[in-house]
């Protein structure tokens, strides 16, 4: 199994954690991380209104960019005509505890027309449960949660995500929740062992700061969104 590490060119704060994935993760190999505001006047970026339901925030550089780095290696699992491979962003962290585990489930279970997250955080309900190790479960999630610090894709998978992502308009984690856009049902492993250390590696890069005034606008905004998805479930 192949790994691809997300990670941009020249960031010293990510450096060694990316190293240390490389000597990790399976058979890894570092992409380059796009710079969002090197592309986004060559990319076709809409205002949330490529898919329903539509998106209340515009998608800023930095996730257009992080998006543009996912594609990136969709693109190449195809290319290199992988059955599956993971794809890691820098600031991963992985409990050797846990991970044989995982491991397993991925081998046992994972295809061509796989797409697993392995997040950092426990914030899914399962429709339907499909393999456990002694910890570790992979399930179905009802409704599909955001981040994309792991995860294992699939060359059909990446296939799909590619033709469904051709003009952006909302984040790629976004994006991944709307399997009735993608026809890709999105599967979870947890528990994981899996950490994400972008504080202590310097903060997130595509995070957007909002003055105090609009705080309130966006959170009733970012409710909504999340009804929208809430009404659009996975079914076992």
């Amino acid at each position: 199994m192949r790994s691809y590490i997300i990670h941009m060119r020249g960031d010293q704060r990510r450096q060694a954690n990316a190293k240390q994935l490389l000597a990790t993760l399976p058979n890894a190999r570092i992409v380059d991380a796009v710079v969002g505001n090197d592309v986004t006047d060559r990319t076709e970026i809409t205002p949330g209104t490529q898919h329903a339901p539509q998106y209340p925030f515009p998608l800023s550089p930095g996730e257009a960019g992080c998006f543009l780095s996912h594609r990136q290696c969709w693109l190449r699992i195809i290319e290199q005509a992988h059955d599956f491979a993971l794809i890691a962003e820098d600031d991963l962290c992985i409990d050797p505890t846990l991970w044989p585990e995982v491991l397993d489930l991925i081998h046992s279970h994972a295809s061509a027309d796989t797409y697993i997250r392995i997040p950092a955080k426990n914030r899914e309900r399962s429709a339907s449960d499909v393999a456990r190790r002694d910890r570790a479960k992979l399930f179905l999630p009802r409704i599909i949660g955001l981040q994309t610090v792991l995860q294992v894709v699939g060359r059909n998978a990446a296939k799909r995500l590619l033709a469904a992502s051709e003009v952006l308009d909302r984040p790629v984690d976004t994006f991944v929740q709307m399997h009735w856009v993608t026809g890709q049902p999105v599967h979870t492993i947890y528990p994981n062992g899996i950490q994400e250390l972008t504080t202590e590696l310097g903060g997130s890069t595509i995070q957007k700061k909002s003055r105090a005034g609009n705080v309130l606008t966006r959170e009733i905004k970012r409710a909504w969104y999340r009804a929208q998805v809430d009404l659009r479930p996975q079914k076992a």
